[in-house]
């Protein structure tokens, strides 16, 4: 189990310095086809491949005859295969097998309220039962066993909204039992394989970190690791013989470092470092416990072969495709992998790897339909910024035609504790294939460059942060590759306020923008957090600022006080359950510019959170936005289907027109 990171996203690692990038001029290009939105935003014909535990049954997530996401199970190696789960519109996107081999688990909220529940289903009898059926409460998976193999863990705010504490579900009766209590400040919980709670890790209110052990259920708790605010540590498991703890950890370093740490004693040792790139994965051996390899992604994908009885896999597996790999699934008997591959211009790729006969399966993509289309190179970049700190970040360009003069999409990251990373991006194809730039910038404060970067972003929304992008713009303009007069900005929640703070606090550099969940007033954005985030509210003053010590700081930050300035045209998505950036964040610079005689477009989805998971309303606000750059910029516009949205959408659209001068 990983503990919950305390860089919470509003949505989920150094890129080195890159070679200069000069991108290939096509002469007199042929058009290229328009990619179809149904195929890039639609939902995945296969994703999400698991084994149970015996190796038996093989699970993954495909949509129903009414394009419900549902997990599907057969027998490995025969042709069986049946929907195991009957979900009737929003889809499940997240399952694990339990280690029963019988049960199947699965979460699913309602509308995007991220109250998630746990769902069991007993693929003998075929009941499917709510495993954690309380009324407003938020659930998640904690800790599985190989060892106790009829119990779980789950996290729950049962008891207090504002407190996970840990519950063990038992999974014959459903009984939920309290076996952790949460004093207050506990962000993130670790277990044994006995299903023993024996590490927290907790924020304080200085917003330094505090990892927690004991020696058993009952036992009291212990300080282990203490760290000042500004560091990165956290605790990722309990060595095999339970006497040490594998830490990623920023201590006594730039970059976070893999390390052990003896509890008794205290001795630490390095397994893993790279002074450069933060720790990405991390493959951990599920009952051995011990570091296995470790990715430190320059770029692109790195990894550190710890432990040498898997290098011949790692080895093996590199070979079946030139892409990034990750280990998603592995059986009990540790006999077969399951991998997936990531690339930039294909669909992910699923094999099942034979460790014995060293040999991979191919098993399936997630959207065939991706296969043979002209999609774009995703480039990996770097340049300064004003005060010379290097930026890094990704630039897709539009397939068969000259680089030269293009206008641009700068497409902003969530978080923003995040990044952007290289793969297979269907926004960055959607919009280089209508013929945009995209530029995507890991801007100061964004994860994986090392903390001194991480922490150059304290306090800089709406500055620094801000003026990062700007010269990203810059950057691209000086190449010759876009057209400073033809240049958007958009993204969605950290990425959906820079998009307002785009056309607020620097209203001549963008000639229009695209919000989607984003905050326009940080004063209420903070005052709104899910009651479950109060644990972690220092670490937002710390980033941010404090209400009551930096107003000045906050309302300069916020776009709604600068919402008289917007004079280009603004595009707003909002889900109305959205528990981190509510709705009245978006209706409230609406309601702004309306009163200012400015002009925007609000599109509302009553069945949708932070982000739209329906595809018929990801393809609705897409369908729109492409509509939106079309008329901004100039790129190709895929026509609308009849109608005024997309059938299936529940999208409720405000138009606000611009009063003219004088009216």
């Amino acid at each position: 189990m990983h503990f919950a990171s305390p860089r919470v996203a509003f949505v989920a690692l150094l890129v080195t310095l890159a070679t200069p990038f000069t991108p290939a001029l096509a002469a007199d290009p042929a058009p290229t086809p328009v990619i179809s939105r149904e195929i890039l935003f639609g939902n995945p014909e296969r994703v999400s491949p698991k084994l149970s535990p015996d190796g038996k049954k093989f699970a993954w997530v495909a949509p129903d005859e009414k394009n419900v996401l549902q997990v599907w199970v057969k027998t490995v190696g025969q042709e069986d295969g049946k929907k195991v789960t009957a979900d009737k519109k929003r889809g499940i996107r997240q399952y694990t097998w339990a280690e029963d081999d019988r049960t199947l688990l699965y979460m699913q909220d309602s509308d995007g309220d991220e109250n998630y529940h746990v769902y069991g289903v007993d693929l003998v009898s075929g009941n499917v039962r709510d495993l954690t059926p309380f009324q407003g409460v938020r659930a998640g998976i904690a800790n599985l066993s190989q060892k106790v193999r009829d119990r779980f863990l789950v996290t729950m705010n049962l008891r207090d909204r504002r407190l996970m504490d840990v519950h063990e579900v038992n999974l014959a009766t459903g009984a939920v039992t309290l076996v952790a209590e949460n004093p207050g400040d506990v962000v993130g919980w670790d277990s044994n394989d006995d299903l023993v709670v024996r590490v927290a890790q907790s924020m304080k209110p200085d917003g330094s970190t505090e990892i927690r052990v004991r020696d058993g259920a009952g036992a009291p708790w212990k300080t282990f690791v203490t760290a000042p605010f500004g560091e990165d540590v956290n605790a990722v498991d309990i060595s095999g013989d339970g006497r040490a703890l594998i830490l990623s950890s920023s201590l006594n370093a730039n970059t976070s470092r893999v390390i052990q740490k003896d509890i008794a004693s205290g001795t630490e040792t390095v397994i893993a470092e790279n002074p450069s790139v933060d720790v990405g994965g991390i493959v951990i051996h599920p009952t051995k416990h011990i570091v296995q390899a470790v990715d430190f992604p320059a770029g692109r994908q790195a990894w550190t072969v710890i432990d040498h009885t898997i290098a011949a896999d790692f080895q093996g597996i590199a070979k079946l495709r030139d892409g990034d790999f990750n280990v998603v699934n592995r059986d009990r008997d540790d006999k077969t992998w399951l991998v997936a591959f990531n690339e930039d211009r294909g669909p992910i790729r699923y094999y099942a790897w034979d460790r014995e006969a060293r040999k991979g399966t191919f098993l399936f993509v997630h959207q065939p339909k991706l296969e043979g289309l002209p999609l774009a190179q995703m480039r990996a970049v770097s340049f300064p910024a004003r005060d010379g700190l290097t930026l890094n970040g990704y630039l897709t360009v539009p397939v068969g035609v000259k680089t030269s003069n293009l206008p641009l999409v700068l497409f902003v990251h969530g978080g923003p504790w995040a990044r952007d990373s290289w793969g297979y991006n269907p926004y960055a194809q959607w919009l280089a294939n209508r013929g945009y730039a995209v530029l995507q910038v890991n801007f100061r404060g964004s994860t994986g460059y090392g903390k001194k970067f991480l922490n150059a972003g304290n306090k800089q929304w709406g500055k620094a942060m801000h003026t990062d992008l700007l010269d990203a713009v810059n950057w691209a303009v000086k190449q010759g590759w876009v057209d400073p007069k033809k240049v958007a900005i958009m993204g969605g929640s950290y990425g959906g306020y820079s998009a307002l703070a785009g056309v607020t606090f620097t209203p001549d550099v963008f000639k229009c923008s695209v919000d989607i969940v984003g905050p326009s007033n940080l004063f209420t954005l903070l005052e709104s957090i899910p009651p479950y985030w109060a644990p972690m509210i220092s670490q937002f003053h710390q980033r941010m600022g404090d209400p009551k010590t930096d107003e000045a700081l906050l309302r300069a930050a916020s776009p709604l006080f600068s919402a008289d300035k917007i004079k280009v045209p603004l595009l707003i998505g909002q889900g109305a359950n959205d528990p981190r950036v509510k709705q009245a964040e978006s209706e409230q610079i609406v309601a702004a510019i309306e009163k200012n005689g400015g002009g925007v477009t609000y599109v509302l989805y009553p069945d949708e959170g932070h982000g739209f998971a329906r595809p018929e309303n990801r393809i609705d606000f897409n369908a729109r936005t492409e509509a939106f750059l079309g008329a901004c910029l100039g790129g190709r516009v895929e026509p609308l289907p009849a109608g005024d949205k997309v059938p299936g959408s529940t999208a409720v659209v405000k138009v606000v027109e611009p009063k003219k001068k004088g009216k």
